[in-house]
């Protein structure tokens, strides 16, 4: 089994989140600022300094391949995105890539050249922290990102996002990337950020799915009027008509039972003052299952139970569905070759699904893809405080270069 050093993980790691935009705590890496140019050329040279070859797409995504020395056409690949959120922690992101260096360079020390390709890809972007828009870089692996979605859009200091970008010194796809789709297996590894691993008192999960996400705006319409002279019975209070829905909403998905989870979020209420009764409300919900019939089933009753809500009250009702992304299963025999290794070296480990969003859900439909998690200490992430102990991150780097070595030696 290969040896992972905790104490160099965490120097590595450190190392990595030292570029940032802002000083600390926390790492801010937006998309094509200068931190990120310097991380991603940073890291262009450690993959160097081990033999790999580096390339980067149009619009700035890193490929470093370690050529095989008798499949090089054989490409095995992991990563992750190099881009963080504002004021965000040490781990999210740029684990996957650090944990596919550390993997990839003690391979090689230990076993030389694979017969088949090894690849570490540093994706320009997944956060969508600087500009409205997320899997930038693994949509543009795959030709599947717009131009016309990103093009216009602006920052926070009213900075376009093809401006940025040329600044940064690329630019759009002007036809379909030069072959960096052809991959034969995609590994993610990537903190849990959440607390199943932590609480169950294991090290290292193998990813057998990610959840479908559904995402609404609803807005509700009373009628506002004066908070001492309404009596009760005469009110259509849209905040008492949220609260009828939101009750009723989160007991049933409780009776539902996991992994379904529902949230109801930001919420603006008009006129918003102490003393008139709410004439209006906006709120967001957000609900998730890895079982795509579950999931539609759910938010279907949902729907009826809202409008059903507001027309007893006398309101009217909007509803946004603004998202809609199906479950995304990983590929059942990466997954088995996860569970394997981690069997074959007595790792700690746990099958379970992803409640977040990766990188890995665009890879999935388009490339066989496993992902590997390791504990997030109470489940805290997108944050300077979220952590996770090396010898935990070591554990789950060891699980990674196991699969490497099974696919590409």
């Amino acid at each position: 089994m290969i040896n992972i050093d905790p104490e160099y993980v965490d120097e590595t790691l450190d190392w990595l989140s030292s570029i940032s935009d802002t000083e600390g705590p926390g790492t801010t890496r937006l998309l094509y600022s200068k931190s990120w140019v310097e991380a991603q050329n940073a890291l262009k040279e450690k993959f160097e300094a081990i033999g790999m070859e580096v390339e980067f797409d149009a619009v700035g995504n890193q490929f470093a391949t370690l050529k095989g020395s008798k499949e090089p056409e054989v490409i095995h690949a992991t990563g992750s995105h190099i881009d963080t959120v504002v004021k965000g922690g040490r781990l999210d992101g740029q684990l996957g890539i650090m944990a596919g260096y550390i993997a990839i360079k003690a391979l090689i020390e230990e076993y030389g050249q694979p017969k088949q390709s090894l690849r570490i890809i540093s994706m320009a972007e997944e956060e969508g922290s600087r500009f409205p828009y997320a899997f930038w870089g693994s949509k543009n692996i795959f030709n599947i990102a717009k131009r016309e979605d990103v093009e216009g859009r602006t920052d926070n200091d009213g900075i376009k996002f093809e401006d940025a970008m040329r600044d940064a010194g690329f630019n759009f796809n002007t036809e379909p990337n030069d072959g960096f789709d052809k991959m034969n297996s995609f590994i993610e590894l990537h903190i849990e950020q959440g607390n199943f691993l932590e609480e169950a008192g294991k090290q290292v999960g193998v990813v057998n799915a990610i959840v479908g996400q559904k995402r609404y705006n609803i807005t509700l319409k009373g009628q506002a009027n004066h908070a001492g002279t309404t009596l009760m019975e005469y009110r259509k209070d849209a905040v008492e008509c949220m609260s009828r829905i939101i009750v009723s909403g989160i007991d049933k998905a409780k009776d539902v039972g996991n992994p379904l989870v529902l949230t109801f979020g930001h919420v603006d209420v008009k006129p918003n003052v102490v003393n008139v009764v709410p004439g209006e409300v906006s709120f967001s919900i957000d609900c998730r299952h890895t079982d795509q019939t579950i999931l539609d089933e759910f938010t279907k009753e949902l729907e009826l139970d809202i409008n059903d809500i507001a027309n007893k009250m006398g309101l009217t009702v909007e509803i946004d569905l603004w998202m809609d992304e199906s479950p995304v299963p990983m590929d059942e025999n990466i997954a088995k070759l996860i569970e394997e290794v981690c069997d074959d070296t007595g790792l700690n480990y746990q099958v379970m699904h992803s409640g977040a969003g990766h990188d890995a859900q665009i890879f999935a439909p388009r490339v066989p893809t496993g992902m590997i998690f390791v504990p997030s200490i109470d489940g805290i992430s997108h944050n300077p405080a979220e952590h996770t102990e090396a010898v935990d991150i070591a554990e789950g780097i060891k699980a990674l270069a196991a699969a490497l070595y099974k696919q590409a030696y």
